[in-house]
């Protein structure tokens, strides 16, 4: 008789041990993520340094995985991140030294507004230059969400669920794409710039005031330097309000219609606060949400494509198999 080889049994308390060392790594990398923001700021608004902290959170997560399941991550992620470093260079030469317009965003918001240009009007209402108030605060924290939520959301349905994480990710780079090309093609000025130039009355740049506030002043410099070094002229279409709607969007087939509005509550907070702090339109607004439907749209077809194309060539090989031999 052959012995039947049997796994080694469990040894008691390897559970335990196991909830130990996840709990220590995981709370070692928030205080080193939190410091790193305190004192350095947002580490996620940098493709590599995000790259770098979110694979040391899969690392913590999945503290009794084997070195290779850990090098997963680096063969998925790196191509992500070559394709966002190469955004955000390309991004930035947009306007090819070009004029940006701005003249037709400003008439598009008084037709829609009965001639009132909402950024202007919030900062009228609501902006203190002498004081920070809590709708600062938290139009910063809106604002910073950008930089978190959707790599949030990547990294979380790549530890659970690859398959949606590709079709999540499918999307993301469709969107941004959409939004590249309208950069090269429109570049276009946000209401602070025109300000600037004196096609609105004075509008100040406040998405980032709110971190003085609570004393993240390393966060807010850092935001504000990405924010120099970025393209100015980037506003259409806003996808920092498309990325909040699509974040949001993607999940709609998968819960209950009853949540859709609370979901919707985080697109919302990212329009108030982009026309607020003199960031976009509201036409910016607007076509950034056009481009999120065009993307799944553009996603969904290429997809459907794909699923033809693979049973066709299975079928041909199915077909080829069950044929006699030649003789």
């Amino acid at each position: 008789m052959t012995a039947t080889a049997q796994a080694p049994p469990e040894r008691p308390g390897d559970d335990d041990r196991i909830r130990r060392k996840r709990t220590i790594a995981i709370t070692l990398w928030i205080v080193g993520f939190v410091a790193w923001w305190v004192f350095l700021g947002l580490p996620l608004t940098d493709p590599i340094l995000a790259f770098g902290w979110l694979w040391l959170a899969t690392i913590a997560i999945r503290i009794d995985q084997p070195r290779r399941v850990h090098l997963q991550f680096a063969r998925d992620w790196l191509p992500v991140v070559v394709l966002l470093v190469g955004y955000n260079l390309s991004r930035g030469l947009a306007d090819q030294g070009r004029s940006p317009h701005a003249f037709e965003l400003v008439e598009a918001d008084r037709f829609m507004f009965d001639g009132h240009v909402p950024t202007v009007w919030l900062q009228q209402h609501l902006y203190d230059p002498d004081s920070i108030r809590w709708y600062d605060v938290l139009a910063s924290w809106v604002y910073f969400s950008h930089f978190v939520a959707a790599l949030g959301v990547a990294v979380v349905l790549w530890l659970r669920r690859r398959a949606l994480w590709a079709a999540f990710m499918r999307r993301w780079f469709a969107l941004s794409a959409l939004g590249l090309i309208t950069y090269f093609a429109y570049p276009a000025a946000p209401p602070w710039w025109a300000s600037k130039f004196g096609l609105l009355p004075e509008v100040a740049r406040i998405s980032t005031r709110g971190w003085q506030a609570i004393g993240l002043h390393g966060a807010g410099n850092v935001l504000n330097a990405g924010q120099w070094a970025a393209n100015p002229v980037a506003a259409m279409p806003s996808l920092h309000t498309a990325f909040a709607l699509f974040v949001v969007v993607f999940f709609f087939g998968r819960i209950r219609r009853r949540w859709w509005p609370v979901l919707l509550a985080y697109p919302a907070a990212m329009t108030f606060t982009l026309v607020y702090t003199g960031e976009h339109y509201v036409i910016d607004v607007l076509v950034g949400w056009v481009y999120v439907g065009l993307a799944f749209a553009l996603c969904a077809l290429g997809e459907r494509w794909w699923r033809r194309r693979r049973s066709s060539d299975r079928a041909v090989r199915d077909d080829s198999a069950r044929s006699p031999a030649d003789p």
